[in-house]
């Protein structure tokens, strides 16, 4: 109440889920934007990261193109606005220390283009290897050149990698005691929840104006090295602990991750069951 509303943001592929949104869910949220007249802003930097073979990837402006929602012939007076984003830096390519990307308009008005671009022309642009990166990413090489076959076979390479250790992380988190772990359809992350949080552990985050999966998280981070993002920031509902992890390291690197998440979890249950709190963990630390 007494909010504007003015933008709707979609991750998809989602990021902290790795959840793949069905077709209709798509078509309703387009749908739903241009009745509202809210801007669709679309992250979909993880469109090529599916992973679980019934899923579908189905882009805004796809979904949008096929209501009626974008005027083909002059997108600026399409119902939709809509703004796609895709980047180098994520999905297949994953080129984190290479930065490129794009956003595409479609059904944006022509002055708020010309002020997106002045904005965009005062700034520094990416450097030239991000901007080689963005030019393959939308301009792959194609069958009958010379770097095609190396190529492909390098990019099924690294998708084939992604999608083992995507199983093999959410499948090894959902295993452990105390967590529920959704299959990650696609992006790059898992999101388990943790069913058994201690009270010691919640009280103490009461106390110390915190939140228990972050009390969770340094206690992981400063005992087995590995750094998550406590799932108490995106937001989610009460009552519920986790945290969001990554499955990029090499598959090796993760195998042992998922034996120390399971070691670190059964170290935490029984320090904070039985009030054996130890000060390395506090938050004051």
């Amino acid at each position: 109440e007494g909010t504007i509303v003015n933008s709707f943001v979609l991750i998809n592929p989602g990021n902290p889920t790795g959840q793949v949104l069905s077709k209709r869910a798509v078509v309703d949220i387009v749908k739903f934007c241009a009745k509202h007249k809210l801007v669709l802003l679309a992250d979909e930097v993880y469109q090529e990261n599916i992973y679980d073979e019934q899923a579908e990837f189905v882009s805004c402006k796809r979904a949008a193109y096929e209501e009626g929602l974008i005027d083909k012939d002059n997108n600026n007076d399409s119902p939709l606005e809509l703004v796609s984003f895709h980047s180098t830096s994520k999905g297949i390519y994953g080129e984190c220390g290479r930065r490129g990307g794009y956003m595409e308009l479609v059904g944006i008005d022509p002055d708020v283009k010309d002020q997106i671009y002045k904005l965009a022309s005062s700034g520094l642009c990416s450097g030239l290897p991000g901007q080689i990166m963005t030019s393959l990413m939308v301009r792959e090489p194609t069958e009958g050149e010379p770097s095609y076959q190396t190529h492909e076979a390098e990019k099924a390479s690294i998708f084939e990698s992604l999608r083992r250790r995507s199983k093999l992380v959410s499948n090894g988190l959902n295993e452990i005691d105390g967590f529920s772990c959704q299959p990650a359809a696609g992006a790059m992350y898992c999101f388990p929840a943790i069913t058994n949080m201690p009270a010691g552990a919640i009280e103490e985050a009461e106390a110390t104006g915190t939140t228990a999966d972050t009390i969770y998280a340094v206690s992981l981070l400063r005992r087995t090295g590995i750094c998550v993002v406590p799932a108490s920031g995106f937001a989610q509902r009460p009552g519920r602990y986790g945290f969001r992890t990554t499955f990029l390291p090499p598959e090796a690197e993760m195998e042992r991750a998922v034996q120390l998440f399971k070691q670190h979890h059964e170290e935490f249950i029984e320090r904070y069951t039985n009030n054996n709190n130890n000060d390395d963990d506090s938050m004051d630390k």
